[in-house]
Parts: C-alpha cells; structure tokens; sequence
C-alpha cells in the first residue's frame, strides 16, 4: 500500500492484505493486475495494492491451498496467470471475514464516544 500526502489513501490494517485479495477473488478468476485494479476500483480508489505486495501475497496463498493458479493465452503471443480460490480458500474467506469484523467491531467501540 502506499500512503498519499493528501490523506485520499488509507493503509491497511496489518494482515487486511489477504482478506482483500481473497474477496476480490472470491467474485471470480482474475490475473495480478486485474485483482489490483478491482481492489482499486470497489474502494473508490482509496486502497491500492502494489505489486511488491500483492504477488507475495498471492505466492503465500498458493502455498497455503487457498488459491490456484494457471496460465491463460491473453493475446497472440502473451499469456496471464489467472489466480482461483479453491474450497479451502473460500473457507478462509470466511473466517477473515469474520476475524476482521470482529477487529473493527474493537476498533469502534475504542473510538466511540463514552
């Protein structure tokens, strides 16, 4: 992530990285790039995911069994890595999913008024 003097970018919280790549993909099949750019995109341009971030993050969930990855044509001399979640994947969806709403559930009400 990389934080703008104008304040329009947030950073993430740490370990927010994954669930949002897992999210991302959990809507569907998408090379490195696209994953950045709908991150980007359904953020209202507030998180961009850079790719020194990203593609270590996605080798970790390859690692993990939490995604696949193939090689797909893309032209006629250029192919992309198009990364997939598996069932172990969407499971763990599921559970940052939840890890993180109970963080942020924390996060506020440190924050609320008394």
């Amino acid at each position: 992530m990389q934080r703008q003097s104008n304040q329009n970018r947030a950073d993430l919280l740490p370990g927010t990285l994954d669930l949002l790549i897992l999210k991302t993909l959990a809507r569907g099949p998408l090379h490195g790039y696209a994953i950045a750019q709908a991150i980007k995109r359904l953020s209202d341009d507030v998180l961009r995911v850079e790719e020194g971030s990203l593609y270590p993050a996605l080798q970790r969930m390859l690692t993990r069994g939490w995604a696949t990855a193939s090689w797909v044509p893309a032209g006629p001399k250029r192919q992309v890595r198009v990364y997939r979640l598996t069932p172990a994947g969407r499971k763990q969806v599921a559970s940052e999913v939840a890890d993180f709403t109970r963080v942020m559930q924390a996060i506020v009400r440190v924050i609320e008024p008394a």
